[in-house]
């Protein structure tokens, strides 16, 4: 069993060891202690498994009435067993009760996988934002989704 739960500043460390592991540009120590303890408009979310470990985060900044996710990542191990999903539909649940009307995320536009993901959830394309991403200038696709639909 999975149970997904707001992220705490306890939980930096685990979370940006996912980050270490999942992404070529990852984030650094200080910008998860930043989200955690200055940034008003941040909110994350952990997966835990049956042994408390955390096997994943999602994060998304709250403003006024729109969501950016921030990143998303899954343990390798825990991939593909939905985890990613369930983080991503306890965000947008979160982003509904706080009264959030449109969603939006950046991806990879080789990361397939996740543009399916997120096509899932109701996600649409929105346009690229050419060279995005700093460690090979890949493109992005921007992705969003109204909530009140």
């Amino acid at each position: 069993m999975v149970l997904y739960r707001k992220m705490t500043p306890e939980d930096v460390e685990a979370v940006h060891e996912i980050e270490l592991a999942s992404f070529p540009t990852p984030w650094t120590l200080d910008s998860f202690h930043y989200e955690m303890r200055e940034n008003n408009f941040a909110y994350y979310l952990v997966a835990e498994n049956d042994a408390e470990k955390i096997i994943g985060f999602c994060g998304m900044w709250l403003v006024i009435d729109s969501a950016q996710i921030t990143n998303v990542a899954v343990v390798e191990a825990a991939r593909g067993l939905g985890i990613g999903e369930g983080l991503m539909r306890e965000a947008m649940r979160i982003a509904k009760e706080k009264d959030v009307d449109v969603m939006s995320l950046e991806v990879r536009v080789s990361n397939v996988v996740a543009q399916n993901l997120y096509r899932k959830l109701g996600f649409q394309d929105g346009g690229i934002r050419k060279g995005y991403y700093t460690d090979n200038q890949e493109d992005a696709l921007v992705m969003w989704v109204n909530l009140n639909e």
